[in-house]
């Protein structure tokens, strides 16, 4: 059994209505529940006066109208994207038609890959161009607020956290969240650099994790950790699937996500293949050719 997670799931809201978290940040959450939205997409509004938008949503008119109009006298004069997948950014375009806000990415999808190739994710934004391309460690101010760029590849490419210091938090997107574990699938998602960018947040002093869907992580070195044994754990649990005879992704999947409803195992199939993708790299298993969903696995040189 993978490693468990202290996972956070309580959250209350209402929505469409924006909610003061602390000093300087505020989140209004869209209708967007589902799957891997949880209760939908939290927009983050940081600063007073003059603010920054943190993940604008998706493409709901009444999600951009109640966000708008929680900021009466107020100016949005940043659009921050964490990463090109359609319950994140598309909202930015209706923000900017409205108000003018400039957007900010690290590029649009596929964008952090180092080999180009077909985009397969169904939830990716393929429209989304940042006005401005930033990168890690850029920073943006307002008034009494800085967010610097964390450049953390794994779910997508182009993912970014962002850090604001004034209050030791971290707003980290898809990368990290309380209520599940991350999707990462093939070929824009990467496990390698989704551990590589987990184990970068231990390095930091972040007091508190702000996701974009769900609850804050109040203990973030401490979850960030049992992230990183889920991973390792969920790789243990596959050579074992191998070394038994459960060959295939599909075989593992069948095997691992067994309690998992049926709809959901595409998804954990893409999963796997990131984990595999990993393992192969590594020299823990082998196959004949490329990964893929249909080809057949066998431990590697390395073994476990």
């Amino acid at each position: 059994m993978a490693a468990d997670i202290p996972f956070v799931k309580a959250m209350a809201f209402d929505y469409g209505v924006v909610q003061r978290l602390t000093p300087l940040v505020r989140r209004i959450v869209a209708r967007n529940p589902g799957a891997f939205t949880f209760h939908g997409t939290g927009t983050y509004i940081v600063g007073s006066g003059e603010v920054a938008v943190i993940d604008p949503g998706p493409e709901l008119p009444e999600h951009v109208d109640a966000l708008l109009a929680a900021l009466p006298g107020e100016t949005i004069t940043h659009q921050l994207v964490t990463h090109t997948h359609r319950d994140h950014s598309p909202a930015a375009r209706l923000v900017k038609e409205a108000t003018g806000a400039r957007t900010y990415g690290f590029g649009p999808h596929g964008a952090g890959r180092s080999v180009p190739g077909p985009a397969v994710e169904e939830g990716a934004d393929n429209d989304f161009r940042p006005d401005e391309t930033i990168g890690d460690g850029d920073t943006i101010a307002g008034a009494g607020w800085t967010l610097a760029a964390v450049h953390t590849p794994g779910h997508t490419s182009n993912h970014l956290c962002f850090a604001l210091p004034e209050e030791s938090a971290l707003f980290t997107g898809d990368h990290v969240m309380g209520w599940s574990t991350s999707v990462i699938a093939p070929p824009d998602g990467n496990m390698a650099h989704y551990l590589a960018s987990l184990r970068r947040l231990l390095e930091r002093d972040d007091e508190i994790l702000w996701p974009t869907h769900g609850p804050p992580v109040r203990e973030p070195r401490a979850f960030v950790a049992a992230f990183i044994a889920h991973r390792e754990a969920r790789e243990r649990q596959i050579l074992d699937c191998i070394r038994r005879g459960a060959d295939t992704i599909p075989a593992m999947v069948r095997a691992i996500y067994a309690d998992v409803p049926a709809a959901l195992h595409a998804a954990a199939a893409r999963m796997m293949l990131a984990h595999v993708e990993h393992m192969v790299d590594t020299g823990r298993i082998i196959c004949d050719g490329p990964p893929h969903l249909d080809v057949v696995y066998e431990p590697g040189p390395i073994g476990g």
